[in-house]
């Protein structure tokens, strides 16, 4: 079933082509409704989308103006009278498809011919049409596609509605012809009707360069977006985290609740794992940790079961701690300040989740290296220190900081 509001479409009956709208089935009311642009007495059609335009600039007295979108629908560029190639109904031409086999595009035009056709029957009241639909029920699996005609007996079904048309569809077409009002171009202003042509050229290339420039834009943001989005891990909201200290990496998962970090593990240790594979057959048999809390830990978890969750650590989820203390001794120059602030965010979100004083209560216990890390993170709090040399007491406070770290491990 069409899911836009209000359609407009081309249909093919026996004086040749017409453009009118269509409302497909919608509910107001705890009721369905159905209709096309009409009058109090016709549904109405046009020779040209042109002419619609015109007609309904002209009349605000027509079936639709009730329609819950329609104030949405007049609210569109001056192509919105224009048909898609989807919303074309060659009513007249629907034999010439069920002649040929029950192909995806076959049985298609016919579901949407058969949609269209049954609607503006019950709309307009085409009697000889209506009988049709309701005294064949054959014609109703057309809309389950082409694959109902694909076993056995498809081919004979497929023939069987053939047969249904052939037999009455001269008649269904004649019901529908008579069902109608062509608004004929005298009826309307002809020089009004000539300017449509060219603001309806106009609001086309508009809507298409916007389309161009839509697709652009989504390729330029395809190529842009991160990979990790599109994980598991991204899906789940839990991360793989990768710790580099004293020469040995180590795995281990996060998540945050809030702003609260929250590692695999219990009891203020964090499980960690030498490697991703040994990370990947622990989650598949246990959920006695923290994780096991947060909703999306099962997903994970029947991903891993199934063998499709592959461990991917986001750059931004890696922390490496090697070489930081010796380049504390080398001076305040040599320090990398971003790789630093990492470590230091690492072992303050561990903290905080093992729900100990230990970061804490060691810098208040050493008031300089508190004001050394102040100064290399380029906090306010160290407002008139300046580091000086010897540097070999922070780097060796740096190494205590990394020695409570690791004490949190249950592997390393």
């Amino acid at each position: 079933m069409n899911t836009r509001a209000i359609l407009p479409v081309k249909i093919s009956l026996t004086e040749g082509d017409f453009y009118t709208l269509w409302a497909p089935t919608w509910r107001q009311g705890g009721s369905e409704w159905q209709a096309f642009l009409g009058d109090a007495d016709d549904v109405l059609v046009f020779n040209s989308p042109e002419a619609l335009l015109v007609y309904l600039e002209d009349h605000n007295d027509h079936d639709l103006v009730d329609h819950p979108k329609w104030s949405a629908f007049q609210a569109g560029g001056d192509d919105r009278v224009v048909p898609r190639d989807k919303n074309t109904y060659d009513i007249i031409g629907l034999p010439s498809y069920l002649a040929g086999r029950p192909s995806h595009e076959n049985v298609s035009a016919v579901s949407r011919i058969f949609q269209l056709s049954r609607s503006l029957a019950e709309v307009a009241n085409a009697q000889d049409a209506s009988i049709f639909f309701a005294s064949h029920s054959i014609l109703g699996n057309v809309h389950r596609g082409h694959e109902h005609y694909a076993g056995p007996t498809g081919l004979g079904e497929w023939s069987g509605v053939g047969r249904a048309v052939l037999t009455n569809w001269e008649n269904v077409v004649s019901s529908l012809d008579d069902a109608v009002r062509v608004v004929a171009d005298d009826e309307l202003d002809a020089t009004r009707v000539s300017d449509a042509g060219e603001s309806i050229a106009a609001a086309t290339a508009a809507r298409e360069e916007q389309r161009a420039q839509a697709e652009k834009d989504a390729e330029e943001a395809r190529a842009a977006a991160d990979p990790y989005d599109s994980s598991a891990w991204a899906d789940a909201g839990i991360d793989p985290v990768k710790m580099t200290v004293q020469g040995k990496g180590v795995y281990t998962l996060r998540t945050y609740i809030g702003d609260s970090p929250v590692f695999l593990g219990k009891f203020g240790e964090i499980f960690t794992f030498p490697t991703t594979k040994h990370l990947l057959r622990w989650i598949v048999d246990n959920d006695d940790h923290e994780l096991a809390r947060v909703s999306t830990w099962s997903d994970l978890q029947n991903l891993a079961n199934a063998g499709e969750l592959e461990v991917t650590v986001h750059p931004d989820n890696s922390y490496s701690l090697n070489g930081i203390a010796s380049d504390i001794e080398k001076g305040v120059d040599a320090v990398d300040t971003q790789q630093m602030s990492k470590a230091y965010e690492l072992m303050a979100d561990a903290a905080d989740w093992a729900d100990d004083d230990s970061l804490n209560s060691y810098l208040l216990a050493n008031p300089r290296m508190q004001d050394y890390l102040a100064y290399m993170m380029g906090s306010t709090e160290a407002a008139g220190y300046v580091p000086s040399a010897p540097f070999t007491d922070k780097a060796e406070g740096w190494r205590e900081l990394e020695d409570l770290l690791v004490k949190r491990f249950s592997k390393f």
